[in-house]
């Protein structure tokens, strides 16, 4: 394949991640009503799920997200007792966010619904598949976040 037609096909890849990436999202936000999750909340409590405690600039660089964003949901989490701010010894005006026992028993349900999904999404891939798909998807976001001369 000339560079050319590899540019072409990473075209592609980009042309599918953008519906891939709405469609996910309205399918998150379908399934998530008990919990009352919107995409930004899951993907903070799923951060704190993996990460622990963060400060909302944290999770704000971490998720490529506004620190406004960021804060704006995690009013929405506190206010259904998702997550709840506990003080940061590192920094007294910031303080961190860690999950509570609703929020870590939300995030955990959403994502064993998804791995039962995408189980049953990933049984005809083989895993140099999967791991393709994860290689080429990490090199477009590390160019995308390394800055242009």
């Amino acid at each position: 394949m000339s560079e050319t037609e590899r540019a072409e096909r990473l075209v592609a890849v980009f042309d599918l991640v953008g519906p891939l990436y709405r469609r996910a999202w309205r399918q998150v936000e379908q399934d998530a009503p008990v919990e009352g999750l919107t995409v930004g909340l899951r993907a903070v409590l799923s951060m704190l799920r993996q990460h622990g405690p963060m400060t909302v600039p944290q999770l704000g660089r971490t998720l490529a997200l506004s620190r406004q964003f960021v804060q704006r949901t995690i009013n929405d989490g506190a206010a259904l007792s998702l997550v709840e701010p506990v003080p940061n010894p590192a920094h007294r005006k910031s303080s961190l966010i860690r999950l509570t026992g609703r929020g870590a028993a939300a995030v955990d349900a959403l994502v064993g619904r998804e791995r039962a999904v995408l189980r049953e999404v990933g049984r005809d891939l083989t895993d140099a598949d999967v791991e393709a798909c994860v290689h080429v998807l990490t090199r477009l976001l590390h160019h995308l976040d390394t800055p242009t001369p």
